[in-house]
């Protein structure tokens, strides 16, 4: 069990800093204002499907609250919670003995994003925008719309770049059985 949390605080530190370093780095607008395409959450599925759920939430939530405070001053903690949640959603997409095996074919990748197009629905699409209204009183129809881009900019960003990692990482294990013995 330490072992297991060892590897989960390590993970956290580097995936929540790969968060900040892409979402800063990589940020590319969409018309709608305050929102925008963000590819770090191709590397937030990456890490929530290998170090679990808890990881996956500590990850997006203080990734995304470090990357809002270096690059506007303060966090914005309803999305920061959505990120959280997403990390947490993104975890239950993919099982992590499969994946591990370098199992992730055709029948992993449409579950992986059904459950991520779902995760991208409720977080952006409900709760956050709910979260702007009851906490920070911003007008329900900015919100929503901003709340229904994200979602669905970021379903395409983790369909692409989270199947791709999820993808590329399989590849690189040893699938059971399949060294001989001479």
């Amino acid at each position: 069990m330490k072992n297991n949390s060892v590897k989960i605080v390590v993970a956290t530190g580097i995936g929540a800093a790969l968060f900040v370093i892409i979402g800063w780095l990589i940020n590319i607008p969409t018309p709608i204002p305050n929102t925008s395409i963000q590819l770090q959450y191709g590397v937030l599925a990456l890490f929530s499907a290998l170090f679990g759920p808890l990881a996956g939430f500590l990850i997006g939530f203080i990734g995304h609250a470090l990357k809002d405070s270096f690059l506007y001053g303060a966090p914005w903690w309803t999305w920061v919670l959505g990120s959280g949640l997403m990390g947490l959603f993104l975890a239950f997409g993919v099982k992590r003995e499969t994946l591990t095996q370098g199992i992730f074919g055709n029948k992993e990748i449409i579950r992986f994003n059904i459950v991520q197009f779902l995760a991208n629905v409720v977080v952006w699409g409900i709760i956050a925008p709910i979260g702007d209204v009851l906490v920070y009183s911003e007008p329900a129809n900015k919100v929503f719309t901003q709340g229904i881009v994200a979602g669905l900019v970021n379903a395409l960003t983790i369909a692409v770049a989270g199947t791709l990692l999820l993808k590329l990482y399989a590849a690189t294990r040893t699938k059971s059985g399949s060294l001989d013995k001479e």
